[in-house]
């Protein structure tokens, strides 16, 4: 194999994934932010919420953000959508097994989760927040994507299971700073990594 193929496949492949991995349409327009702002107000859902989303979408920055969830799920989850009897785990699960491929095919994934194993250790200015159940970090490639997943139809019906399924939540995005554990530079390190072995190991016998 000539040495400028061995660097140019990896090297191609790399950009495949930076080009699906990374939204490039920039913020969201004024005609999106009309769109996804009409689309959630024809849901039924409050006027306040629909603002605050609406706010949410006019500071785009069209970059990628974590939405960093708290969880704490319910003891005694009650009938919702004709299903009872079900723990908060098996709602949640429910919940996202719609959630999972609308997700992935946006290149959008978990990069932590766990269990709380104490209760709030600093707390200030807020009441009811001592108890948690469970923590995420869900990564969304951008603002845009959320709201594709957030006015899908199919959408609606889930979501019932998850609120069924908790007691209390907060979720807040977040625009990262520091993320060393982006897969665009954990994928550049292995594969130069790797093809650097590759070169070695066939050029190198060939000297």
């Amino acid at each position: 194999m000539k040495r400028s193929v061995l660097w140019a496949t990896p090297a191609g492949l790399y950009l495949l994934f930076c080009v699906w991995y990374t939204d490039l349409s920039g913020p969201l327009s004024s005609e999106e932010i009309t769109h996804y702002s009409a689309v959630l107000a024809g849901d039924g859902r409050p006027p306040e919420a629909v603002a605050r989303m609406r706010r949410f979408m006019e500071e785009d920055s069209g970059r990628q953000f974590v939405m960093v969830n708290l969880l704490d799920m319910a003891d005694a989850p009650g009938t919702v959508a004709g299903v009872a009897n079900e723990t908060a785990d098996q709602l949640m699960d429910r919940y996202m097994a719609h959630m999972w491929p609308a997700l992935l095919m946006r290149a959008c994934h978990p990069i932590f989760a766990g269990s709380v194993v104490f209760d709030a250790l600093d707390l200030s200015g807020i009441d009811g927040a001592e108890q948690w159940t469970r923590v995420a970090l869900m990564r969304y490639r951008s603002r845009r994507d959320l709201l594709e997943i957030a006015t899908n139809p199919a959408f609606s019906g889930p979501h019932e299971f998850k609120m069924a399924s908790l007691d209390k939540t907060i979720a807040v995005p977040v625009e990262t700073q520091i993320y060393l554990s982006d897969p665009r530079f954990l994928l550049l390190i292995i594969l130069i990594a790797l093809t650097a072995v590759t070169d070695i190991l066939i050029h190198g016998r060939r000297r």
